[in-house]
């Protein structure tokens, strides 16, 4: 009998289907791979693994044996007991799953503390030996930061530490990568096929990122709608994918650019000169910036680079320190409370995460229906009519204008906040990691629904993003930032054919492929 061994599993969510009929399986030592866009029931999956199921599911049907022992017929008790020592869990967002006020020392070994008394100097030891195994700095004193002391990579990298807290045979990685830049996604991905290794655990990896799960996983399962659609070996889904959904997920990796012809250069908006900073801790010094007309201009760098602070900066959202921002010429008052409303209306800012932007107690009408009465003073039929045009603009069907935000997909929000910023017709649209939090199909229809945006409205856009793979096809220049800098700028075609400093080519180095050996290679070069 395999390790895990799922048959005909599904799972219900009062008469909704979540997941139905799954069966998979898998092996001692082996790394499973589950894929596919968001809300096709991946995590769901990962969770039943291990014996978890979301508030509100129910087993309609079938069976989760894991090394012998029936999950679905397992008392509360023997489920506490085969968390405890069996499995383990590794959250998408490390940040949200460590809490703020403890050492992270003490909530890594808190289990062991809890379970079995240790305490004072055994968990110092015990934690600093596990962050010594995850090549964590200083482990004997890495147990002493709090949470918002280290970087992203690093918190990652901590929860994985707790993983391995009681030896488990099988740990569900969920998305731990998703939020992370290149850089940093790179150094994790190294940790966990390390991690795997060394341990000789199963593991099930999560993800929407093809490419990732190329360069950890021996299986591959294609989930869509709860529906398993494809299983294989990984280079078999990658090389010669069976299914069209399938081949729709691989090719996302390989898609052809976009047709950029920008010949405006008329400067539309100029940052100069700009240092920011929030408190007495400097983030951005000395950087200048532009976008033309119709141009869009990529903002990357990794995490914490100041890429964002630029943006608000630019939007009025932070007042600098010293610089200037100009729109058509003129000078804009620092804050985005002194500028007039014509100068707010020009520049709109979407966010990277539609769910903290738009209001969950606001219509897709109300949200919209704002700026429409504040910057174009509309009121009934023609605000009604104005609205249905906005919908049809970002390609949502005019029924879901009252619908409430929780009731959309994620892909549905992101354009509803589009045409939100739509709504004041302006010239520039600051995106900021707008589909990074995305699937690969849903990020691409984003993508498709900008450009032919900035191609017909002649919107210029500046692109604040880590996602490599985008910039090069979506953007006609790029600009490089590092620690607060600007490193290095140029034509997007330009840059990528012959990148000049060593902090561009590590970036480019860093995109994940589904080349067999990418990862291998990177480990082995030491970058």
């Amino acid at each position: 009998m395999s390790f895990l061994d799922i048959q005909g599993l599904s799972l219900k969510a009062g008469a909704t289907e979540i997941l139905r009929d799954v069966s998979l399986q898998l092996e001692r030592g082996q790394v499973l791979g589950l894929i596919g866009e968001s809300g096709a029931g991946k995590s769901t999956l990962a969770l039943a693994a291990i014996g978890f199921l979301k508030p509100g599911l129910t087993i309609a049907g079938g069976k989760v044996s894991l090394d012998g022992i029936d999950l679905v017929a397992a008392s509360p008790d023997e489920l506490s007991k085969l968390r405890q020592s069996k499995v383990a869990y590794v959250a998408q967002s490390a940040a949200a799953a460590f809490n703020p006020f403890y050492r992270l020392g003490h909530q890594v070994t808190e289990l062991r503390a809890l379970r079995d008394g240790i305490g004072g100097s055994e968990r110092r030891q015990l934690a600093a030996e596990l962050f010594a195994r995850l090549q964590l700095p200083e482990p004997d004193r890495f147990g002493l930061k709090y949470p918002h002391q280290v970087s992203g990579g690093q918190l990652q990298r901590a929860m994985i530490a707790m993983a391995l807290l009681n030896n488990p045979e099988l740990i569900v990685f969920d998305e731990p990568t998703t939020a992370l830049d290149v850089t940093t996604q790179v150094e994790v991905l190294k940790v966990i096929r390390q991690v795997i290794a060394a341990e000789g655990c199963s593991a099930i990896y999560v993800s929407h990122d093809i490419a990732v799960v190329s360069q950890v996983c021996d299986r591959i399962v294609v989930v869509r709608n709860g529906v398993m659609v494809e299983a294989n070996e990984t280079r078999r889904i990658i090389d010669s994918p069976q299914t069209d959904y399938a081949r729709a997920l691989v090719a996302s990796r390989s898609t052809s650019d976009f047709n950029r012809e920008t010949s405006d250069t008329q400067i539309l908006i100029e940052g100069r000169g700009l240092d920011l900073g929030y408190g007495s801790v400097r983030i951005v010094e000395n950087v200048d910036i532009t976008v033309g007309r119709s141009e869009i201009v990529a903002l990357v760098g990794e995490s914490g680079s100041g890429k964002t602070t630029v943006a608000r900066a630019i939007a009025g959202l932070l007042v600098p320190r010293r610089g200037s921002v100009t729109l058509s010429g003129i000078r804009l008052a620092a804050s985005v409370d002194d500028r007039n409303d014509d100068q707010r209306r020009r520049i709109q800012f979407i966010h990277q995460l539609p769910d903290v932007a738009l209001n969950p107690r606001q219509t897709v009408r109300a949200v919209l229906a704002r700026p429409l009465v504040k910057f174009m003073g509309l009121s009934g039929a023609d605000l009604e009519e104005r609205l249905r045009g906005l919908m049809a603009e970002v390609e949502l069907p005019a029924a879901l204008l009252d619908r409430y935000p929780g009731a959309l997909s994620g892909g549905q929000k992101q354009r509803v906040y589009i045409a939100r910023c739509l709504a004041a017709e302006p010239d520039i649209l600051i995106c900021d990691e707008v589909t990074s939090a995305l699937d690969p199909l849903v990020e691409e229809s984003i993508l498709s629904l900008l450009w032919h945006l900035n191609q017909d409205k002649g919107l210029g856009m500046l692109f604040i993003t880590h996602n490599l793979g985008v910039t090069r096809r979506f953007t006609d220049r790029v600009v490089i930032m590092e620690r607060g800098r600007i490193v290095e700028s140029g034509t997007t075609k330009a840059i990528f054919a012959a990148p000049g400093e060593e902090y561009t080519k590590r970036l480019m180095l860093a995109e994940p492929s589904t080349r067999a050996g990418w990862l291998d290679e990177r480990i082995a070069s030491g970058d």
